[in-house]
């Protein structure tokens, strides 16, 4: 089988990452968590000042300090900033409340776009974030755009955070996942937008199998190729 690139963009809690890693898993593919890149370095950016706080100027001028891996141990995959495993801290309330607007920064997207184009060169990746099919791989053989009703999304978000020890309310989550899908659909740069040749799908009322099966209804046309 011919390998690919598979771009799945979407909003926030639509089951992106958990589609993903399937994905991946049933390809034999690399899994690239963009989405957890930024939320790296929204972590560095925070532990650069004492108050937890976001300096852009402090965090451009540092990005060559930031190196980035995802590595699998007996958890699944981790992704690790500077040799240290951040998988859970980075899904921490405050690095949430943050990524937006690190990820609107120029200068970050430049940074990371240029290492997820570096990890696609040999194709054989799935890939998911807010402008893979669009900006890093807008050659990408398929893509994907997967969206739902915000108060789904929240709900999920919520049971996701309730599980991790985040005791936010299902109303902040609400505000939190709203406020983050205007950041990312009017930012100037690289604005999370379905591309043109993207397939839209709503996973509102659909179950993870169903929303799998239909994305792999698409993509085993295109391997067999």
């Amino acid at each position: 089988m011919q390998k690919i690139i598979v771009a799945i963009d979407g909003h926030a809690a639509t089951g992106k990452s958990t589609q993903s890693k399937r994905l991946a898993d049933t390809l034999g593919y690399t899994y690239i968590d963009t989405g957890a890149m930024y939320r790296a370095v929204t972590y560095f950016a925070l532990k650069q000042d004492p108050e937890g706080s976001i300096d852009p100027q402090r965090l451009l001028a540092s990005l060559d300090q930031i190196k980035i891996q995802f590595r699998y141990t007996s958890e699944g995959q981790q992704t690790f900033l500077n040799g240290k495993n951040i998988s859970k801290a980075i899904r921490q309330v405050e690095v949430t409340g943050h990524v937006s607007q690190v990820a609107k920064l120029p200068e970050v997207r430049a940074f990371l776009v240029n290492q997820q184009q570096t990890m696609g060169e040999n194709k054989g990746i799935v890939m998911d974030g807010r402008d893979i099919g669009t900006v890093v791989f807008p050659e990408a053989e398929c893509k994907f755009f997967l969206t739902a009703r915000s108060e789904i999304r929240a709900k999920r978000r919520h049971l996701e955070q309730l599980e991790q020890g985040n005791e936010q309310t299902l109303e902040s989550v609400h505000e939190n996942l709203k406020e983050r899908d205007h950041l990312d659909s009017n930012r100037s740069t690289s604005p999370m937008i379905k591309a043109e040749d993207a397939i839209e799908i709503d996973v509102s009322d659909a179950s993870i199998d169903e929303v799998y099966e239909l994305l792999w209804s698409h993509i085993s046309k295109k391997v067999a190729l």
